[in-house]
């Protein structure tokens, strides 16, 4: 669950429920398989933040607190504009809840549903944000895990900010074929993490090529309509087809290499995406 901005049409709460003292509920934006994401008042500083609350139950209460905090962990590493900012972790009723900048606009998932594929200069604007926001998540010796439209905000601002680090890992971690390491979407896996092997900071890449072919394109690379055959598109099958990336291509095809050792670096794709603005395109 990702959400951290206002919905257009979010659930509305009321006064009433006010988490650790501090946290006044105003609105319930999204939920997940673990727990919700409200807008909430910070109180004390009188700011408005995003909570989400980790719902804990049963028997994988512990395992889902641990989540919980190494997700807060992770993202308390960074210092990027490009990367959400959590404040707090807190306990309160039972539930843990981290507590997160509150950011504005859209996921990239909502606007390409929204508005179709994206023109070619801001698909080239994402993708700088986004691969520095990867280099910064990768020099912290962390693997984000799950990069997909859905887990990039496109603020008002004009601000690109990767979310949702609930399954990023530590760099020198070994994964192995589990419900942790097949944890994600698999249209946007990369195929190492697909066929269970341990993954590193190329993992990444791979999904950043899948998420600028799904702003380019208005569609995954993979998508097969079921899971499995997702997963088999993504080790064995080429993307596409390429209709409106453009000068976008190489660099997303590059990106899309099935082998980690031969795919663009985050310094590389961002040199390639720099000399495209400087490269004269045909009109």
């Amino acid at each position: 669950m990702t959400t951290v901005a206002v919905d257009s049409a979010p659930t509305i709460v009321g006064s009433g429920w006010l988490v650790a003292g501090r946290y006044r509920l105003v609105a319930l934006l999204g939920r997940g398989g673990m727990g919700r994401v409200w807008l909430a008042e910070d109180e004390l500083l009188r700011r408005r933040v995003a909570l989400k609350q980790v719902m804990l139950s049963g028997q994988a209460s512990e395992h889902v607190r641990a989540s919980a905090l190494a997700e807060a962990r992770a993202a308390a590493r960074l210092d990027h504009d490009s990367a959400v900012k959590v404040h707090d972790v807190i306990e309160d009723s039972g539930d843990h809840w981290i507590v997160m900048e509150l950011l504005s606009g859209r996921t990239l998932a909502e606007t390409v549903a929204s508005d179709g594929p994206l023109p070619t200069a801001e698909v080239r604007r994402i993708a700088l944000h986004l691969v520095d926001a990867l280099r910064a998540v990768h020099r912290a010796g962390l693997v984000h895990s799950d990069v997909k439209p859905a887990n990039v905000q496109l603020c008002d601002d004009g601000r690109v900010v990767l979310t949702d680090f609930g399954i990023a890992t530590e760099i020198d971690d070994e994964q192995t074929l589990s419900s942790e390491a097949m944890a994600g979407s698999p249209a946007y896996m990369s195929p190492e993490r697909a066929r269970g092997d341990a993954v590193g900071p190329a993992s990444d890449l791979f999904s950043l090529g899948a998420t600028l072919f799904a702003a380019a394109e208005g569609r995954s690379p993979f998508g097969a309509g079921d899971p499995f055959s997702t997963l088999v598109a993504v080790v064995e099958a080429r993307p596409g087809p390429f209709v409106n990336a453009g000068p976008l291509r190489p660099i997303i095809e590059a990106l899309l290499t099935k082998d980690p050792a031969n795919r663009l670096t985050p310094d590389q794709t961002i040199t390639a995406l720099h000399n495209l603005a400087r490269t004269p395109q045909p009109t």
